[in-house]
């Protein structure tokens, strides 16, 4: 499959954003995102990360490794300290650290992370920037297979309703935040044979309200847990049945998913795929554990 026009366009651009196109090789690499780090991973270059976020979980080595803090708030004296050639970030994070990355003159890379193009435009990117062009452009096309061999078993099943939350209050349903149009996991759950019922939201993800779930009435509920699951924790199953007239919760179709790669825009979304078509349709994957 040829590379998107956008891509294109920033892979040309490549050679302005690092001060002339002899710029070197980075050796020294910080990422500031887990959907980077796993990208990194993914193209044969995690062996030249010398930091990351703190909530990078994958690859196993990055316990190893230190950590420069969270997602808004990065520690640029930590960063600085590091001496890294190159510092990684998304665009979502790019107007917190960004320009006080340009004032430590410390060379950066942001990658996009909303659509699903966005992901493969990001793997382009960094393998460009690593020198693993070829690692990349094979990561996508294994990518871009799973994806297919998902929407090869649902593209005849019937479109199931379904509301993905992605955040929500502990243990309650309130202050409710959906994805919506615009993210890679609504594109996700269209290939896994369903359809969002969360209206339009201009980055992705957007509040909705109990009324509009029961008039949505959804057949699927997808719920990214907050927090830990059984004795000492929520049970997100007994959380919905606060709405006990939703089609969702009648027939059993709540599936809390707690796995760490679910939100991250990164090859990984192959896998999301498998774990959401195997909650809309299971019958899809006959002896299959739907979440695994």
């Amino acid at each position: 499959m040829k590379p998107s026009r956008q891509s294109i366009l920033l892979l040309l651009l490549l050679p302005a954003l690092y001060a002339g196109a002899q710029a070197p090789l980075p050796r020294r690499i910080i990422s500031v995102s887990p959907n980077i780090t796993e990208i990194l991973y993914g193209v044969g270059a995690f062996d030249r990360v010398v930091a990351v976020s703190d909530y990078c979980t994958y690859p196993p080595e990055v316990r190893n490794l230190p950590r420069v803090g969270g997602w808004q708030n990065s520690d640029l004296e930590k960063i600085a300290s590091l001496r890294p050639d190159l510092v990684l970030l998304t665009d979502a994070q790019a107007p917190f650290i960004q320009d006080k990355l340009r004032q430590l003159e410390l060379r950066s890379l942001t990658v996009p992370r909303a659509s699903l193009q966005d992901v493969f435009t990001a793997i382009e990117l960094i393998a460009g920037v690593t020198g693993k062009e070829q690692e990349g452009r094979e990561l996508i096309r294994r990518t871009r297979a799973k994806l297919d061999e998902v929407r090869s078993r649902t593209k005849n099943l019937p479109r199931r309703s379904v509301l993905f939350v992605i955040d929500r209050t502990p243990g309650t349903l309130q202050d409710l935040y959906a994805a919506t149009e615009g993210s890679f996991l609504v594109e996700l759950i269209e290939i896994a044979g369903g359809r969002s019922i969360a209206e339009p939201a201009k980055i992705g993800y957007g509040r909705i309200s109990k009324d509009a779930i029961l008039i949505k009435n959804p057949e699927v509920i997808i719920d990214m847990v907050q927090g830990s699951i059984g004795k000492f924790g929520e049970h997100p199953e007994l959380v919905w049945r606060d709405l006990p007239e939703l089609r969702a919760v009648r027939q059993g179709r709540v599936y809390p998913v707690q796995n760490e790669y679910i939100s991250h825009a990164s090859q990984f979304v192959a896998e999301t795929a498998q774990v959401l078509a195997r909650m809309i349709h299971p019958e899809a994957f006959p002896g299959a554990e739907r979440n695994k």
